[in-house]
């Protein structure tokens, strides 16, 4: 990875899913406006707040997409980065902003 990208891998949401109050959301339902969790897998000597391994929060809407020997991959800039959920940060929640 150069400068401040982050390449990260979207866990498929496969099938439908439930809502907190138990409403059915099936799977070709389109959420607008909803930020998604994804693994960094690489990142950029640039970058400064995210590590691989880390699970970061971005809009799906603003992304490039790549397949690397077979893998889908989404590849974004740092600053599109709006949180950061790390195991490495000891007596707190684990996530930044």
């Amino acid at each position: 990875m150069l400068f401040d990208r982050v390449m990260v891998q979207v866990t498929p949401t496969e099938g439908e899913r439930r809502s907190r109050a138990g409403i059915l959301i099936p799977a070709t339902a389109q959420v607008s406006r909803r930020l998604t969790w994804a693994e960094a897998v690489a990142v950029g000597p640039n970058v400064r707040a995210v590590k691989p391994g880390d699970k970061v929060l971005f809009n799906p809407e603003d992304r490039y997409e790549v397949e690397v020997q077979g893998e889908e991959y989404v590849i974004l800039r740092e600053r599109d980065v709006h949180a950061v959920a790390s195991a490495r940060l000891d007596g707190s929640t684990g996530l930044y902003l």
